[in-house]
């Protein structure tokens, strides 16, 4: 990460690992309304006799769940609305009740469902089956395992019996500091301090080697011990999927003041150069360039928000409903952070599903636990592009050091180039061009930097085209001269030099400035 690299006199260190992670345990023959009536129609269950064959079931689940509370010795307690901080509301009770390890109690609280309902059809006169929103009892099992830390599960009462399990990678990290005697310092979810930052990387990377389905299935059982009895004398097992996932990389300052002088020109930096198409490269978009070509469909939503939370002030990019962001947390902390919702946006190199003579290929992600390492990884390419598109944000020296020797007329190699004029609107534009995050990651082609200063030329005459691409490669010639880019060997590609960087992107800074404040600092 460049951003380590820039700024390693600031710096204590950095790791990177799961934050937040919903699991999600589906009967995949209950999941549907067609698995459901196949289901049916194999057990010999009348559409008649559905609703007292299922609530058999929802009975069955409740007492199971019900004796489990008794054996643990905890609590079930009956919440009047879901819409209260559950996690608030159980920590509390927690701290009062002086529970440090194992399970806290089991919220008992009724909320909305998807679950499937027997309804008459007045046109056939006949009895059908459909997925409907209704109402249901949900147990909520809260938990601080002295293993993987605060967690809870969640089970639904009525069909199709859905299990959610939330866990926290840090919650478990700090359980595996602990377990290896390794000191730290914790705020909320997050660690402003590690003793040893190398050791508390290989935890967090050995988390993702965890045998997913066993660890689920006996978080699930921890709540209803009689789950693989529901459906007796069938046994109907689980599959387990990953939601919703948070992949954060945490750059741990030496102190706030440090990264508070720092943090302004990040946040400012990056609403700049985070435009849909930058956004599109952080989160592994390879297929659109620079240039506005897209190689595929495109997606149907890019969105940036820029908004202040308790713990800071935090900026992030949306793809469709998966994203990346940046926030300041915890006094010293920079955290970056890709959260995935949508695999299906992404690839993932394996067997298809129901053919395994087939070979191994580039297959859209699922959201199985199986693809879940592979998950991580572009969780972790992400970060890693977006930090180093805003680390480009650093300037030390001043505008005059930096930009002084751009400003003026030079001879390389034999060959004179002009000056730059950063006041000049082409000029402006092509400086522009270079701040785009998505140019510190893979830099640029001719066509690009035609596309950015010219729009599309397709629609031009044969002559005017190569008046405009002759154009581009005279503006490459030049920043080439002056130092700014450079060619990437064998390739028609260029990238940004540390002198490129700098030049553009305190030149970009000094024209929002406004004459007033320039005025105080001169004073």
């Amino acid at each position: 990460m460049k951003l380590l690299k820039l700024y390693s006199k600031n710096v204590l260190g950095a790791i990177s690992g799961l934050d937040r992670i919903r699991f999600r345990g589906t009967i995949r023959w209950l999941a549907n309304e067609l698995g459901i009536r196949t289901f049916l129609s194999r057990s010999k269950i009348l559409f008649k006799d559905f609703d007292k064959w299922a609530m058999a079931r929802t009975a069955f689940i409740t007492d199971s769940c019900t004796k489990q509370a008794a054996k643990l010795g905890i609590k079930i307690i009956y919440l009047r609305t879901g819409a209260i901080d559950k996690e608030k509301y159980v920590r509390k009770y927690a701290d009062e009740n002086n529970i440090k390890n194992g399970p806290i109690c089991i919220l008992s609280v009724v909320e909305p469902c998807i679950s499937p309902k027997i309804i008459g059809n007045k046109e056939t006169k006949k009895l059908e089956i459909h997925m409907i929103t209704r109402k249901c009892k949900k147990f909520y099992l809260y938990f601080d395992d002295p293993e993987f830390g605060f967690g809870h599960v969640r089970m639904q009462t009525w069909l199709p019996m859905n299990i959610f399990i939330n866990l926290n990678g840090r919650h478990w990290l700090e359980k595996q500091l602990i377990k290896n005697k390794i000191a730290f310092i914790k705020d909320r979810n997050s660690f402003p301090w590690i003793g040893d930052l190398d050791t508390a990387q290989k935890l967090l990377f050995d988390q993702l080697k965890t045998d997913w389905n066993s660890f689920l299935c006996n978080i699930a059982l921890s709540l209803c011990p009689d789950l693989n009895n529901i459906f007796n004398p069938l046994k109907m097992d689980y599959y387990w999927s990953a939601d919703d996932t948070e992949w954060a990389t945490d750059v741990m300052f030496k102190s706030k003041v440090e990264l508070d002088k720092l943090y302004p020109f990040l946040l400012e930096y990056g609403m700049k150069v985070s435009d849909s198409v930058s956004v599109l490269r952080y989160l592994g978009k390879s297929k659109i360039t620079t240039s506005g070509k897209i190689r595929g469909v495109l997606p149907n939503e890019i969105m940036s928000d820029c908004r202040k939370r308790f713990e800071g002030i935090r900026l992030k990019h949306w793809v469709n409903s998966n994203s990346v962001k940046m926030y300041n947390k915890s006094n010293n902390l920079l955290r970056f952070e890709t959260t995935i919702t949508n695999t299906r946006e992404f690839k993932v190199f394996r067997k298809p599903e129901n053919d395994d003579t087939k070979p191994e290929s580039w297959l859209k992600m699922r959201k199985g636990v199986a693809d879940l390492y592979r998950r991580c990884q572009i969780s972790q390419k992400s970060n890693n592009r977006y930090a180093d598109a805003i680390s480009a944000a650093k300037v030390k020296e001043t505008l005059k050091e930096v930009s002084g020797s751009c400003c003026q007329r030079i001879t390389k190699k034999g060959r004179k180039h002009r000056a730059i004029n950063p006041w000049n609107i082409e000029d402006f534009k092509l400086l522009l061009f270079l701040t785009k995050g998505g140019i510190s990651i893979n830099g640029f082609r001719n066509s690009d930097i035609k596309f950015h200063l010219f729009g599309n030329t397709k629609k031009l005459l044969e002559k005017d085209k190569k008046y405009f691409s002759g154009k581009a490669t005279r503006y490459i010639r030049l920043l080439r001269g002056h130092g700014l880019i450079r060619k990437v060997p064998k390739e028609n590609r260029y990238v940004l030099t540390e002198k490129g960087r700098k030049f553009s992107t305190s030149l970009i800074y000094a024209s929002n400035v406004d004459v007033e404040k320039l005025m105080d600092i001169a004073q």
